[in-house]
């Protein structure tokens, strides 16, 4: 007499989850997230602005502080004041259209803050100095 064939498969087989979707998925998910995200741009110093009535709100693509001590930091690294027009012609071949913002502390020298403003319009890059609102 014959045996007769079950239906069902008495094999154990290891059954496993294909994960090649859900990685596709995340890795998309990521991808928006970063295309989409808005980068702050941090001078590299804590800055304390000087107080006024007004403040408008810009979002420059070249951004400058002054610190009290007349360091002046771009980028997080600090330069001397005739090193700046290098580094400002190398960030400008990056962005041809740079609007600059200069974040001066209360306490920062003048002139200092001055001279960076008047090397920027040199330049022919607008500039405008940062404050806080009272």
């Amino acid at each position: 007499m014959a045996r007769r064939q079950s239906r069902v498969n008495t094999d154990e087989e290891d059954v496993q989850l294909d994960m090649t979707p859900m990685l596709d998925v995340v890795f998309i998910l990521l991808i928006f997230f970063i295309v989409t995200a808005v980068f702050i741009k941090e001078p590299g110093a804590e800055i304390i602005r000087p107080e006024t009535l007004t403040q408008d709100r810009e979002r420059p693509t070249l951004l400058v502080a002054v610190t009290a001590d007349g360091e002046i930091y771009v980028d997080n690294d600090v330069y001397e004041l005739n090193q700046l027009r290098n580094v400002f012609e190398q960030l400008r071949q990056e962005n041809p259209r740079a609007e600059g913002m200069i974040q001066g502390d209360e306490g920062a020298p003048a002139g200092v803050v001055l001279d960076v403003q008047e090397l920027l319009l040199d330049m022919e890059i607008d500039v405008t100095i940062s404050t806080r609102e009272q």
